[in-house]
């Protein structure tokens, strides 16, 4: 039992044409402001002009050193001065020398005529600014132009189309689940050979729901179904159906539909149809619920598939108790295939996939994995895998040994080692202590999972670890097992009493007491295990967030206060069970204490070793 430390819409990628555009207006843009900035702010010349007659005068009284002639265009630089200052104009058609001016006083020399530079200035000056303004118009009424085509295509399928992979799924890449593929694999013969069913009238079956919890290999099934028949397969999630205009989900269940029929025999695969299959009539948003309709429309389009037409819908959910009745009824999904957590052996065949193309030591036992990952799923165990080779290479392994995998197990599992965490000897004895009193009675308990690993190293978010697995795979638990999960999740708590004192316990035991009242609620609300309530339940369905705020519970106040009592009882029955147990080993408990101090991390074998020769007192049996 964990100890706590203290209480505690996919984008559609632009197409470069379209990027190209973008850029290159943004690039007109940053021009014409640069220009418009260079024009506001650019210096005027600092030449004067002045009248020709002037300009003469004062060259012949010997103001100037060097006067430069360009067609009719007199530079003048003034003497003590590096340029010219002053400018004049002449007459075009008079020469230079009938000025009058004294060429001993000046120097006067004469430049050619530029044509060519003045025409590019006229022309960068007038002509630019218009070009980049038309420009970046056109880019700007080329942008509002697509926007409005996004804005229409709001209600296509956002479905994606398989089927023309080289890499097809098949069911045998799909490991384990066989009673799920023996269901789906008629599903495959409809698709195939259509004719051979409907010659003895059987009728092609319009929707499969694949019911499951996560990670269990619904999309991946499905996928194979679309890969066995050889069939196009259109994939989509509950959720892109609906979006914050109203009547585009529906509109699109529409051409997704047409779509299907137009490449029938198909697929339509919907995953997580709860996002827009759940129950109608809630009071959310109203009749005109964008949901709804969005439901009503898929309700309609499988209701009304033209007989031949081999379109066959298979969806996945993980919460069929929320989904519309109407959804389920026969003639719209007829067929409901339940996807199980993997058994032990379905484990292994799935952890060998995993691993198939890791380089595996000859140590590495999957087997023994395998029956330590019960209740785990198929992504569970691909994480699994996936942390043992990220492990392996980190410890730079050439090949993933047994530490490496059981390392990335216990991480998956329990959370990774905070060997960083520095706790002082006073808390590492109460850590020691509080694993030792959940291992002590999880050992003597006669109905209770062995224990497998003690560790006074913090896990996540807890401050020890007391571990126990299951021999094997269950599918019942009884009430003598829910009773002793019950004192062993209470250990913890009861023997820091035994050893400090009732004021003296710490906050450790915070997730114990959670979990305990948890499993105790359970077993009398849900389970009907109570002594005064026994075979009643008083489930009340939360699927839906709207029940849980209007609904009443189903039960009188008077009996709502005998559940009260009766987890009361059971906590109670629970930690005096407990301290019997605790109190009659003490010495077993100070060995493990002890030891864990010594090592921090106790193995199974090394537990059983020192919890040896504990006692089963009278106050704990339950039989």
């Amino acid at each position: 039992m964990p100890m706590n430390n203290r209480p505690t819409n996919k984008r559609r990628p632009t197409p470069p044409n379209r990027r190209g555009m973008k850029n290159a207006g943004f690039v007109a843009l940053i021009v014409l402001i640069g220009l418009v900035v260079y024009a506001a702010y650019s210096q005027p010349s600092a030449t004067k002009t002045i009248p020709v007659t002037e300009a003469v005068k004062a060259a012949n009284s010997g103001q100037y050193s060097k006067i430069v002639v360009s067609g009719n265009e007199l530079s003048i630089t003034k003497k003590g001065d590096d340029k010219a200052s002053i400018k004049t104009y002449t007459d075009p058609n008079a020469s230079v020398k009938e000025l009058g001016i004294d060429f001993s006083k000046v120097q006067v020399s004469f430049k050619p005529e530029s044509s060519g530079s003045s025409f590019w200035v006229i022309f960068l000056q007038s002509f630019l600014p218009i070009l980049l303004i038309g420009g970046l118009l056109y880019f700007m009424l080329r942008s509002a132009q697509g926007q409005g085509n996004q804005a229409l295509s709001f209600g296509k399928s956002r479905a994606r189309l398989y089927g023309n992979e080289k890499d097809k799924i098949v069911f045998g890449d799909v490991a384990g689940q066989g009673e799920a593929k023996q269901d789906l694999e008629e599903v495959v013969e409809f698709l195939k050979y259509p004719k051979k069913f409907q010659g003895v009238g059987a009728r092609i079956p319009k929707g499969v729901l694949l019911v499951g919890p996560p990670g269990t290999g619904k999309t991946l099934l499905s996928r194979a179904v679309a890969g066995e028949a050889n069939v196009p397969f259109f994939s989509i999630s509950g959720s892109e159906f609906v979006e914050m205009f109203v009547g585009v989900g529906a509109s699109r269940v529409r051409d997704l539909f047409a779509k299907a029929k137009k490449n029938a025999p198909c697929i339509i695969f919907i995953d997580e149809i709860d996002a827009v299959g759940r129950r109608r009539g809630s009071g959310m948003g109203g009749g005109h619920d964008e949901r709804e309709q969005t439901l009503n429309q898929i309700l309609v389009e499988m209701d009304g598939f033209e007989q031949g037409q081999n379109v066959i819908v298979l969806a996945a959910t993980n919460r069929a108790d929320v989904l519309d009745p109407a959804l389920l009824r026969p003639g719209r999904f007829d067929r409901r295939v339940n996807i199980t957590l993997p058994d032990r052996q379905d484990r292994e065949a799935i952890l060998k996939v995993h691993f198939d193309k890791k380089p595996l030591g000859k140590d590495v036992n999957l087997d023994a994995l395998a029956a330590k990952t019960a209740g785990s799923s198929g992504a569970d165990l691909a994480n699994i895998a996936n942390e043992a080779a990220i492990i392996a290479a980190r410890n730079n392994h050439s090949q993933i040994n047994q530490d490496d995998v059981t390392e990335a197990f216990e991480r998956v599992a329990i959370g990774p080692e905070r060997k960083n965490k520095i706790m002082n000897d006073k808390e590492k004895e109460i850590t020691a202590y509080h694993e030792a009193g959940h291992a002590i009675v999880g050992h003597v308990l006669p109905d209770s999972d062995p224990v497998h690993k003690v560790t006074i190293i913090p896990r996540g978010g807890t401050g020890g670890v007391t571990w126990f697995l299951p021999p094997e795979d269950r599918s019942y638990t009884s009430v003598i097992e829910f009773k002793d999960v019950l004192a062993r999740a209470l250990g913890g708590r009861i023997a820091e009493e035994v050893i400090y004192g009732k004021d003296r316990v710490t906050t450790g035991a915070g997730n114990d007491l959670q979990k305990a009242a948890e499993i105790a609620r359970d077993m009398i609300v849900n389970q009907g295990m109570g002594r005064k309530l026994r075979d009643q339940v008083f489930h009340v369905d939360d699927g839906m967030m709207l029940d849980k705020l209007v609904h009443e519970r189903d039960y009188s106040d008077d009996t709502a206060k005998l559940i009260d009592e009766e987890v009361e009882s059971l906590i109670t029955e629970a930690a005096n069970r407990a301290r019997a147990v605790i109190k009659a080993n003490l010495k077993k408990i100070e060995a493990l204490k002890d030891k864990l101090i010594e090592k921090e991390t106790v193995e199974e074998k090394e537990v059983a070793e020192v919890l040896h020769g504990s006692v089963l007192p009278k106050e704990a049996a339950l039989y």
